[in-house]
Order: structure tokens, then C-alpha cells, then sequence
């Protein structure tokens, strides 16, 4: 199984990007990436990936990332496809009823023709950093925030807390994701950073925390400095890594 080669698919909020894999975490040729188109029915994320596929070396299987709550390949929740014109735009009815249910893991399967996986983004983001020791959380700053958390390299079962209040009608998405990061400026968006850690370290007592996706690049020196020994910055490069490793975890939920 180790001469497999992966194709890795990382779909956010405002991109979508692929790369092939090996099982080293190694690229066979350089990450594509394409803006995330809007509005997003599930059959065009599809065609998105399909396109992206064909300008890529053959891989033998694919993994995909994507924001929300997945069970078993299928969405039940993605917060950002459901809108009309992207993260915070307004939802569209239809969207959300054409997302409801998916079974995104057996379109993208029938449709590339290959075995397929399909994961919430951060749980991927995390197969792709992890020691598989202990009890870790990764936390990805992006669009909004993203979470998942293994135990002794088991993935455990998802939760959408980032949709949960941090403060009276403000969810956690809100409070930590992109639109603050820029009204706010890296300075203070950093002290939220800090301040969602130092909220969330007596709910999961973790052995470590590793922060990744593409604002974990924007947390100032002085507020890592506060974080702590057991919080970790990853590169956002996990994110692709993470699809080629996470066949590998030892409770992939069923198709």
C-alpha cells in the first residue's frame, strides 16, 4: 500500500486546493489551487474537483477536506456552501436543502473513478500533524475556525463547537475567523487567539494543540509566547499532507 499515490483535496471558503501524494506526505507535482466558486452546489464541487484531477499526475485513491459536519462522507451541515455568494453572504434555501445529506464521498468516488475520503477539513488538517499520542486538538484558523481532536491517534467524533457562542449572540467562528482578523489587525485578533486557548484548555485538557490552517501564520511572537509549551503552529500544508496520512488513522468511519 505504501507505493499508493493520494490526490489530496483541501476545499475551504475561499479556495480549493489539490495536490498528489505519496505515503511520505511527498507532492509529485505542484499544488493547484482555484477560487472557491459561488454558489456552490454539491454536483459543481464535484465537477471542481474532477477538473482539478485531470491536471494532476493519476493518483490510485482521493481524499477530500471540507468545512462542516461530515459523517461517514456524508454532509450534514457545511456552513459556507450553503450561502449565495460565499462565507457570510446570505443563505440560500436551496443550497442548504441540496448540501443536507450528500453523499459526498460516493459522488466523488463514482465520479473519479477511485476509492474516496471525505473528512471535515480540520480532521485532515490533522491526520497530517499529529504523534498519535495522548489527547490532541488541532484548532485551524481560517474562513472561521476548525476543529477536530484524536486520542492516541483515533479520531474522535466530530463537534461543530466553532458554531457554539463564545460570547451572546457570537459564535466562535465569528469571533476568531478572517472578517475579524482584518477589521481587527493581526495584533489584537492574536489576544482572541490567545483568549479562545486559555478558554478552551480546561475543556480538553489536551497534551497538545497544534494551530494550523492560513492565519496561524498571522499569530504575533508575543502572543505565542503566551500560549504555552503544549500549543504547537503548524504549517497550512497539512491540509494536503493530512489526505495521504489520513487512510491510515485506525477508525476511518465507514462509506
Amino acid at each position: 500500500m505504501n507505493d499508493l499515490l493520494t490526490l489530496a483535496v483541501d476545499c475551504g471558503g475561499s479556495g480549493i486546493k489539490a495536490a498528489v501524494l505519496d505515503a511520505a506526505g511527498t507532492a509529485h507535482a505542484q499544488p493547484v489551487r482555484v477560487p472557491t466558486p459561488y454558489p456552490l452546489a454539491p454536483e459543481l464541487l464535484v465537477d471542481v474537483i474532477a477538473k482539478i484531477a485531470a491536471d494532476l499526475p493519476d493518483a490510485q485513491r482521493v481524499s477530500v477536506g471540507m468545512p462542516g459536519m461530515i459523517r461517514s462522507g456524508v454532509v450534514v451541515h457545511t456552513p459556507h456552501y450553503i450561502t449565495r455568494s460565499g462565507p457570510r453572504s446570505r443563505v440560500d434555501a436551496a443550497l442548504t436543502a441540496a448540501w443536507a445529506n450528500f453523499d459526498m464521498q460516493a459522488a466523488v468516488a463514482e465520479r473519479l473513478g477511485m476509492p474516496a475520503l471525505v473528512l471535515n477539513d480540520a480532521e485532515v488538517h490533522g491526520a497530517g500533524v499529529i504523534a498519535a499520542s495522548g489527547l490532541e486538538l488541532v484548532l485551524t484558523l481560517g474562513t472561521g475556525l476548525g476543529s477536530a481532536h484524536f486520542h492516541g491517534g483515533r479520531l474522535a467524533p466530530h463537534l461543530e463547537w466553532s458554531r457554539a457562542p463564545i460570547r451572546r449572540n457570537l459564535t466562535y467562528d465569528a469571533y476568531i475567523g478572517e472578517p475579524e482578523r482584518r477589521r481587527l489587525g493581526d495584533g489584537l485578533w492574536s489576544r482572541r487567539v490567545v483568549n479562545v486557548v486559555e478558554g478552551l484548555r480546561p475543556v480538553f485538557h489536551w497534551d497538545r494543540l497544534y494551530l494550523g490552517g492560513g492565519n496561524s501564520r498571522n499569530i504575533t511572537p508575543s502572543a505565542l509566547a503566551r500560549l504555552g509549551d503544549d500549543v504547537v503552529v503548524v504549517p497550512n500544508s497539512a491540509g494536503l499532507v493530512g489526505g495521504a496520512r489520513a487512510w491510515d488513522l485506525p477508525n476511518l468511519p465507514s462509506s
